[in-house]
């Protein structure tokens, strides 16, 4: 899916260098194998650091506002990186996957459990793409490439609670 051409190479011109940083979460999305899971094992790393110096009860909030600001960004971003590239989705935009794996981590408890649990919950989700996750790719440039993942960023938080109320998960 990620190969589809999105513009004719005759009108294409570099990314800005901001556009290029963000929609490849600092260069992450350059890593090979699979750039996603890097993206998403970055943005897991990166809550757990930051976590450890925001209170319990802030964190949520926390959380929520960079979700905000890496969506607002993201979007604009992958848009860019993927009019330069002449790929509709390129592999190397992983600014969806830190949104959808922080989605998936946002009212969790921050414990290796936890974190381990929404990394292979959102990942999952994002591979398999269940209804509607898949059809809101379409959506045109950024917004296709970013939605998705918040999507199954979504769907990977709801079942995360569930195991986290159900016991499943306890520290």
């Amino acid at each position: 899916m990620k190969a589809e051409p999105a513009v004719s190479e005759s009108s294409r011109t570099p990314a800005p260098l901001w556009a290029s940083l963000t929609a490849t979460f600092f260069g992450l999305g350059n890593l090979r194998p699979g750039p996603g899971t890097w993206g998403s094992l970055a943005a897991t790393f990166v809550w757990f650091v930051l976590s450890r110096g925001i209170a319990g009860q802030l964190q949520p909030a926390v959380l929520g506002c960079f979700i905000l600001i890496v969506v607002g960004a993201g979007i604009p971003a992958a848009t860019k990186l993927a009019r330069s590239s002449g790929v509709k989705d390129p592999q190397k935009v992983v600014i969806d996957e830190v949104a959808g794996q922080w989605i998936t981590l946002l009212f969790a408890p921050v414990s290796w459990k936890t974190l381990l649990a929404g990394f292979i919950l959102f990942r999952g989700f994002d591979i398999l793409k269940p209804p509607p996750v898949r059809q809101l790719e379409r959506l045109p440039e950024g917004t296709g490439i970013v939605v998705d993942d918040v999507a199954a960023g979504i769907y990977a938080l709801a079942v995360l609670q569930l195991l986290l109320h159900f016991g499943f998960l306890s520290r």
